[in-house]
């Protein structure tokens, strides 16, 4: 299974993209603001991680009390996830999931997150390598 975002729209406190599985669209998904970590650091809670590509695993999350997609190997961040959430305050670095209908915020972003959660569980039956990667 492969997992692309590409960012689309890049704000002083946010980040508009697009999730697209397989080749298909998927979703629109909402991070915090690109900063060039090297240069201008990473503010916790607010910096998008860093362009690439990763691993995804399936795991318990504890903040969330249930199954989500953990992001692998990502540079200066950890416990980088793909969840539900409607605006930038809800991301602390991970990936929201959901429709863009508003300026800087998602809707249906539960409903998302449960569909790409059951995408997610198929392709690990199938045994299927799962990656996400994200670019501009």
């Amino acid at each position: 299974m492969e997992i692309k975002v590409h960012r689309k729209y890049k704000k002083s406190a946010y980040t508009i993209g697009r999730m697209y599985i397989d080749g298909m669209f998927f979703c629109n998904t909402l991070e915090d603001a690109v900063r060039d970590i090297p240069k201008d650091g990473k503010i916790p809670g607010k910096t998008a991680i860093p362009a690439g590509t990763y691993k995804v695993d399936y795991t318990l999350s504890p903040r969330f009390g249930r199954k989500l997609p953990l992001l692998v190997g990502v540079p200066y961040f950890s416990g980088i996830r793909i969840h539900p959430g409607n605006t930038a305050a809800d991301t602390e670095g991970c990936i929201l999931v959901g429709l863009n209908t508003a300026v800087g915020r998602l809707t249906s972003s539960r409903w998302y997150s449960d569909l790409l959660n059951e995408r997610i569980e198929r392709a690990m039956a199938r045994a299927e390598n799962i990656t996400i990667e994200i670019y501009e």
